[in-house]
This record gives structure tokens, C-alpha cells and sequence, in this order.
């Protein structure tokens, strides 16, 4: 980042100007609260070990990737953002015409001269790796400026109590930014849905038939210059594992998305194998397509009995990451499983 002190005071004197120039609600337009009540809805939060207070709720949030502005669209929230960025693949339609009401700073990870362009009241990242000096700046950067930050606690394992499950925390992502904008009752049911839906899924955990082991399997995310990488121990998929009865074949490796050889896919011989469908990214590998390709093509990994007996899933790529998206991948999962034959 050019001239931080510099862009420091550029900020503060924008977000000044923009506090100064808002016009005064006075709850005549339908759906608008009064002043005195929007004022008076305080909020307090500590996110990946960082506290931020908040007098009133955001207006000019921004989300540094998809994944944080589908939470915020999910929550009804797009009027009160002021910017997103990072889009991996296309929206979906239910968000499409939320979606074309946030201004989009940076088409790939914004940097701080284009965060700071936004005049932001609030910063949302669903991972700590977006708040760094050569990209949207350092959280204490923003906290200097008086503008507070947050990660999804999924991507804080040592600030989280012990035993919370990712989805529990992906969850708790959803109360913790209804409460900063006071959209409490929305954040109360997409949570109370989603845990629903990840109960439902469970159920096949206690169905797997009599005597029989787990069934392994991989995740396959993605395949760089011919190398693929999959699932690892502290990546979602592991938890989706558990949830439906299976293991992953890869749970020894202490990564969230570890590159690996064909070979050690092939050494763990998965009974199935889960394809992320990234095509919508656009890099070569990506697409289901290709992956299926590419192990059909290999001289060891085609002769896996789940290569061979197309025991293979796809689920969109980008849900296999903590999303607002990820209970629908694992809804996938669990019927995919049934589709096997490793449900009763």
C-alpha cells in the first residue's frame, strides 16, 4: 500500500464528509426507521480476537470476498453495503438483483487504495489472509482508522472455544453480523434453518449398513499444472464427513487444501470421490469435466474401483468452502451417499 499515513487521513475526512451529508430519516418513506431508533441500536462484537463496538448499525459495509457479501445478501443487507469484491464464480440468481445494487470495487482481492476508496464504515472477510498490508491493509491498520473488521470465526480456530464445529461457527457468523446491523430475526432463522438442514443430513451418519466400516473418500478441488488438491483434516469437507457417516481419506494432512499426488490419491483408495465443479472460475482443471478427464486418463488413478465404477460426486467447488452455500453441498453429499448404495 502507497502512503498509508496519507490514505489514513483521506479516509477519516471521507467518512466524515459521508456522515455529515446523509440525509435525516425521518421514517416517512415505508420500511424506514427514525433516526432516535436507528441511532439506538448498539452493538458490541470480538471477532478472530479483535473487539469492535458500533453506535449504530453499518451503512457503508464492505465484503472483501463472496463469501461474506452472500452472507450479507442473504441477510437482506445490500442497502447497507457499500462495496464488494473477489467474485469467484457467477451469483446466484436468488441474489442476482441484490447483488446489482453493491457497487463492486475490485473484481479480484481489493487492494487498500480501492477499500479505502469506498469510504468503509465496517470490513467483512471470511478469511484473515484478505487483511494484509499488500491487500486491503492490516486489521490494526483499519482499527487505527476507526473502521472495525471482522472474519468469519471458521477461519479462526485458536480464538474459538473448544469443540464448536465449523457450521456451529459458520452459525454463529450469521447471529453475530445480524446483531451489528440489527437484522437479529433474520440471522435467528437462516441459522435455526441451516441447523436443520445439517441435522437432516446426520441422519445418514446412523444409517450406514450393519458391520460396515465408514466409506473413505476425497474431495477433489481443484488441479493445478496437472497436481490436484484436496480436502485436508481442517478443511469443511471433513467436518461434512463426519455429518454423513464418511471419512475423508485425507484427514492425516493438517491443511485445509493440501496439494498432493496423483499417486497418494490413488495410495488411499477412496471408496468414492467428490468432484468441486469450479468451471464457472475458468482455470484450466477446473470444471468437473476435466477433473473426471484427467483421472479417467492416469494410469493408476484410473484403475481406483471408484474411477473405474464412476463412484464420483459433483457438488459446486465453491460450496466446499464455509459459505452461506456449504449446507447445500452437503445436502448433496448425503443424497449422493444414498445414490451409492452407502445408506440404508
Amino acid at each position: 500500500m502507497r502512503h498509508p499515513a496519507r490514505l489514513g487521513i483521506a479516509l477519516t475526512l471521507a467518512l466524515a464528509t459521508a456522515a455529515c451529508a446523509a440525509p435525516a430519516t425521518d421514517g416517512s418513506k415505508a420500511g424506514a426507521k427514525p433516526a432516535a431508533q436507528a441511532s439506538s441500536h448498539s452493538s458490541s462484537l470480538t471477532s478472530c480476537g479483535r473487539q469492535a463496538s458500533f453506535a449504530a448499525p453499518p451503512k457503508r459495509a464492505v465484503a472483501l470476498d463472496q463469501t461474506s457479501t452472500e452472507t450479507l445478501l442473504e441477510l437482506g443487507l445490500q442497502d447497507s453495503m457499500a462495496g464488494t469484491a473477489n467474485l469467484k464464480t457467477k451469483i446466484p440468481t436468488a441474489y442476482e438483483a441484490a447483488y446489482a445494487k453493491v457497487p463492486v470495487i475490485a473484481p479480484k482481492i481489493a487492494t487498500g487504495e480501492q477499500l479505502r476508496a469506498a469510504t468503509p464504515d465496517f470490513v467483512i472477510g471470511g478469511s484473515a489472509d484478505l487483511f494484509t498490508k499488500d491487500r486491503a491493509g492490516t486489521r490494526e491498520e483499519l482499527d487505527a482508522l476507526k473502521v472495525p473488521t471482522f472474519v468469519s470465526a471458521v477461519d479462526c480456530p485458536g480464538q474459538n472455544p473448544a469443540g464448536r464445529t465449523p457450521f456451529e461457527l459458520l452459525f454463529s457468523d450469521y447471529e453475530n453480523l445480524g446483531k451489528v446491523f440489527g437484522a437479529e430475526e433474520r440471522a435467528g432463522k437462516l441459522a435455526a434453518d441451516q441447523r436443520t438442514a445439517v441435522a437432516k443430513a446426520g441422519e445418514n451418519a446412523s444409517k450406514v449398513p450393519g458391520g460396515a466400516e465408514q466409506p473413505t473418500v476425497v474431495y477433489l478441488y481443484s488441479v493445478f499444472n496437472g497436481m490436484p488438491y484436496v480436502a485436508g483434516k481442517t478443511g469443511l469437507p471433513s467436518e461434512m464427513s463426519r455429518i454423513v457417516g464418511a471419512k475423508n481419506a485425507f484427514d492425516d494432512v493438517d491443511e485445509d487444501w493440501p496439494e498432493v499426488s496423483w499417486e497418494e490419491v490413488a495410495k488411499r483408495e477412496p471408496d468414492f470421490i467428490v468432484i468441486g465443479d469450479l468451471s464457472e472460475r475458468g482455470r484450466p482443471g477446473d470444471s468437473a469435466a476435466e477433473k473426471r478427464a484427467v483421472m479417467a486418463q492416469h494410469p493408476v488413478v484410473s484403475k481406483l474401483a471408484a474411477v473405474r465404477d464412476a463412484k464420483i460426486l459433483e457438488v459446486p467447488g465453491i460450496e466446499l468452502d464455509p459459505s452461506v452455500r456449504s449446507v447445500h453441498a452437503l445436502g448433496l453429499l448425503a443424497a449422493g451417499m444414498k445414490d451409492l448404495g452407502y445408506v440404508r
